[in-house]
């Protein structure tokens, strides 16, 4: 049950992240970068923030420190300060980070074994794998529709990636 669950959660993570794309390709590619009141200054800012999350809990699951993940954490935000990037490079890097992720989680690893991760600031969470992924999922579904909205600030539709939709598309 624990990878089996575990991909179907993080696969409905890869399609919720599609569709975001998928809408933002419909639309002109300046879109990304306007200046928006929301969580955000823009939602090339909520793409990175998303992007860079993801990969610290990833580098966190495969048993990085917080003080190597500080190290580490400036190339991962060197590859997407570059604000040129259009909606078709950031998916890019997005599906490289999926790859990385189905790899890591079909590795053989026991994802339901409650481990030990410590943080500098709030300590040690006790927490199996399987959590930390349903933790990457829910705060990126969170924001996901932070850039739902501010889609719908610069007057167009936002993108429909609830989970439900998923479980659709998969009939």
């Amino acid at each position: 049950m624990g990878l089996k669950m575990t991909m179907k959660t993080y696969e409905y993570h890869v399609w919720a992240n599609k569709k975001v794309f998928g809408r933002l390709r419909e639309l002109p590619d300046v879109l990304i970068h306007q200046p928006v009141q929301d969580v955000f200054p823009t939602i090339y800012a909520g793409l990175e923030h998303i992007y860079m999350f993801d990969n610290v809990w990833l580098m966190v699951m495969k048993g990085s420190t917080m003080e190597e993940v500080q190290t580490v954490l400036p190339g991962v935000v060197a590859e997407t300060k570059n604000s040129s990037l259009n909606v078709n490079e950031l998916e890019f890097l997005f599906e490289g980070l999926a790859s990385r992720y189905r790899e890591f989680l079909g590795s053989g690893e026991d994802l339901l074994t409650v481990k030990q991760f410590h943080h500098p600031v709030y300590g040690v969470l006790h927490a199996s794998l399987f959590e930390l992924v349903q933790h990457v999922v829910n705060h990126d579904t969170y924001h996901r529709g932070n850039i739902s909205s501010m889609i719908r600030q610069l007057g167009h539709a936002g993108a429909a990636s609830d989970m439900v939709f998923y479980y659709y598309d998969l009939q």
